[in-house]
């Protein structure tokens, strides 16, 4: 039997982080353009090692990013806009690497030359300064690509063969690979236009540049291809179907020896199948985790060459698999395809969840014992392909060990409570209602809060600065007493209530400095919820988070904020919000458990968080911030799913933020979120104030509003926190002209994009301070 095990794509970042620490070094300027990359090499080289070591057949590459894929793309084939200063012709082929990271993240002041300069690091310096592109979800994952950029009259040109690079990297250390490139269409949809065009109205002048790629490839030896085409998972309208027909037409017609592996993942083809299996690949991949159902339609009608990727360990999530259930579902597959033309492969790339599940030597065991990381899954990968090939018996201890961690999960106290259940069956729409409408709410916060028009708020957090972080650490390793912490973080905070008051700020936040992060400070406190040390996966860039681990069910055992917002608020006059993390946010930014729905778990935390809401109103608090930063992000990636999705998640949201007096404002909070298609659920969500990120889009996301006629109130980002720029006074005011043109004054508030917990201080206060001035010269416009 010659079944193989494939892996379509490997975490970059390493297991101790390394490639965050080299890039974050490389951009403060403290090693060169040598080091980093050597570092990068050595990842790679580790991680085929990894891979060939647990006995997979089939190993990626140039799933290696130093930022993010999709960006990579862009470079390799020259979609780099005009603002960056590269042009093909000025530079010749080479995209210098801080002409990429400007696009990651923008530049300011000083920057590296866009000459030719093969060996040096960033010496040749010149006046620079330009936004990163914009940024957005991949797909429904909690992983960050940078959006692609294309004009009307859009040329490509091929800049360097990354792919090919790789793919010979891992020659000379005797691994043959399979390279990895993110599909043309796919890439093409995956962009943003300047003017009323369709990219894939680009596609003939793209694909030559793939035609070359895969030319290269085929040339220096590679026999497959893996092209990654997520999108045919989505609604595709005709166009688009016709469009797959003619990029995979014209590349196999012109590279006919190199095999294609046409990979899909997150969901179901649905629809789509009959033109996926109408082009002339020599592979498809499919997602059986998430789209378990699309396997007999498959089979029904794939022509008899055709390789079978099967898609059977969850690649976006960290529960061990059955295998002993995974072998009697794909033993009559085989059986009935043929073993040769069949992959067995993780349901995505790896990319999704953390590295190494053995580096976690204190979690509790049981729970432990139920979990599998990158490298677990590789194993597992790896026993079901020796199971399969010969036998179940070659791996007995294996598959023992596989059915005992399920038979121990299904029952363990540690994740039924009875309690909570018996709450969750009270929901009902009462619980869910506010006792007022808006405008009668807004008529009694107005009293209550005596706010000036165009008022000033940040999203919540303020710079976590390595005092924050080496006293937290030291606390955490009992290096510091309780009182000693408490002292230091009581410090820190009346430091930012005092210099918010200093430049006049109206409603202040206490800074968040005993937080960790957003949702895990949360779940700590909440049952259910387990934590790691070392579970890093990346959000983006050098970004990247430990999400929280939801194995049980959750409730709020005690108050979890109300001690900190209560001394901040002593210490002003002026209202300090309360700041939480909605159930939804929670939900979509954590490895949620797959034994219920995920929408009975939202709930759960929906209750937990109205009851911390409750006990902040009745410590004073007159405004309450729920962060819902994540919930578009969780949409279903095919439209007919969307409405159950909002209803629930609207419900779960409305469950923790009705329970307040009219007069206490509820505000919320939502990251990059294309606003048109859900505005009816986000009216629904019936927050006070909503704020949400928009200075890379300029504003266009409140058109969304405007058609609308949203009559909440928004506080549109003015300026983009992911960047280390220092947008100046002019820029902000035009940003919120432009705002003013969709929305009316009286619903406008001024604030930045997102927290600001990832930026320094010395790049925090000019800008607040500029954001404060802008309001006032908005002010006296309105007054005009």
């Amino acid at each position: 039997m010659t079944i193989k095990t494939a892996n379509l794509g490997f975490p970059r970042i390493g297991k101790h982080r390394e490639l965050k620490f080299a890039l974050e070094a490389y951009w403060a300027g403290k090693s060169d353009r040598t080091t980093l990359l050597d570092v990068a090499a050595k990842l790679r080289a580790d991680h085929w090692k990894l891979q060939k070591d647990s006995g997979i057949d089939i190993i990626p590459s140039n799933d290696f990013s130093l930022y993010d894929h999709v960006l990579d793309t862009a470079v390799m084939v020259g979609a780099v806009p005009a603002a960056y200063g590269w042009t093909y012709e000025k530079s010749g082929a080479q995209v210098e690497l801080d002409t990429y990271f400007a696009m990651a993240r923008g530049a300011t002041g000083r920057a590296y030359t866009h000459e030719n300069h093969a060996d040096c690091g960033h010496n040749h310096e010149h006046e620079y300064g330009v936004p990163a592109l914009e940024m957005t979800k991949w797909f429904d994952t909690n992983y960050h690509y940078m959006v692609p950029e294309f004009t009307r009259d859009q040329t490509f040109a091929f800049t360097a063969n990354k792919p090919l690079d790789m793919f010979m990297e891992a020659e000379t250390q005797g691994i043959h690979t399979r390279p990895v490139i993110l599909g043309p269409v796919t890439f093409l949809k995956l962009g943003k236009t300047e003017g009323e065009f369709s990219p894939l109205d680009l596609l003939e002048r793209l694909l030559p540049v793939y035609v070359r790629l895969l030319a290269e490839l085929s040339a220096a030896g590679a026999d497959w291809v893996q092209i990654d085409e997520p999108a045919l998972v989505l609604d595709l309208t005709e166009a688009e179907r016709q469009a797959y027909h003619r990029a995979y037409t014209a590349l196999k017609t012109l590279v006919p020896n190199l095999n294609i592996m046409l990979a899909t993942y997150f969901g179901s083809i649905g629809d789509n199948l009959s033109t996926v299996l109408s082009l002339p690949v020599d592979g498809l991949h499919i997602d059986l985790v998430r789209a378990p159902k699309q396997l007999e339609t498959v089979l029904q009608n794939r022509p008899d060459n055709l390789v079978l990727s099967l898609g059977v360990i969850d690649g976006r999530n960290v529960w061990r698999s059955d295998l002993e259930k995974l072998l009697d579902r794909l033993e009559p597959v085989i059986a009935q395809v043929g073993p040769d033309k069949i992959q067995i492969a993780p349901s995505c790339s790896l990319l999704h969840v953390p590295i190494d599940l053995e580096l976690e030597t204190e979690l509790d065991q049981d729970i432990k014992s139920w979990l599998a990381f990158a490298t677990q899954k590789l194993a597992e990968l790896d026993i079901t392909g020796r199971a399969l090939v010969s036998g179940r018996a070659t791996v007995t201890h294996a598959l023992a060990a596989s059915s005992a961690s399920a038979a121990g999960r299904r029952t363990s106290p540690k994740v039924h409570d009875p309690e909570v259940k018996a709450r969750l069956a009270t929901m009902s729409p009462a619980l869910t209602s506010r006792k007022g409408g808006f405008q009668q709410r807004k008529a009694l916060q107005e009293q209550k809060l005596d706010l000036p028009l165009f008022p000033t708020t940040t999203i919540g957090s303020f710079p976590q600065t390595s005092e924050v972080r080496k006293a937290r650490s030291a606390f955490g390793k009992g290096e510091i007493s309780d009182a000693d912490y408490d002292a230091f973080l009581k410090s820190e905070t009346e430091t930012a209530i005092r210099w918010q008051e200093e430049i006049g700020l109206d409603v202040l936040v206490h800074g968040e400095f005993e937080r960790n992060d957003m949702v895990q400070y949360f779940g700590e406190q909440l049952t259910g919820f387990t934590f790691t040390r070392h579970a890093w996966v990346q959000s983006y860039g050098s970004r990247y988070v430990r999400p929280p681990i939801i194995f049980g069910d959750v409730s709020r055992p005690a108050p979890m904020t109300v001690k900190w917002w209560h001394y901040a608020q002593s210490l002003t006059d002026r209202p300090v919000k309360g700041m939480l993390t909605g159930p939804v946010t929670i939900l979509n930014w954590s490895f949620v458990r797959d034994d219920v729905a995920r929408s009975t778990v939202c709930y759960q935390i929906g209750f937990a968080i109205r009851d911390e809401v409750s006990d902040l109103e009745k410590a004073g608090a007159t405004m309450i911030q729920i962060d819902e930063a994540a919930l578009r992000e969780g949409l279903p990636l095919r439209h007919a799913d969307w409405k159950t999705y909002l209803q629930w998640a609207v419900e779960s949201f409305r469950l923790c933020s009705t329970g307040v007096s009219d007069d206490t404002q509820i505000h919320t909070h939502m990251c990059y979120s294309e606003f048109n298609q859900i505005i009816d659920s986000i009216a629904a969500m019936d927050a006070d104030v909503i704020s949400i990120e928009t200075s890379r889009s300029k504003m266009e996301l409140l058109e969304a509003f405007q058609t609308y006629q949203y009559p909440n109130e928004i506080g549109p980002g003015v300026y983009d926190i992911h960047s280390p720029r220092i947008p100046d006074v002019s820029e902000m005011v035009t940003l919120m002209t432009l705002a003013r043109q969709r929305i009316g004054d009286g619903q406008l508030w001024v604030n930045p994009d997102c927290g600001l917990k990832t930026r320094k201080w010395d790049e925090v206060k000019p800008a607040l301070v500029n954001m404060v001035e802008a309001a006032r010269e908005l002010r006296l416009a309105a007054l005009a």
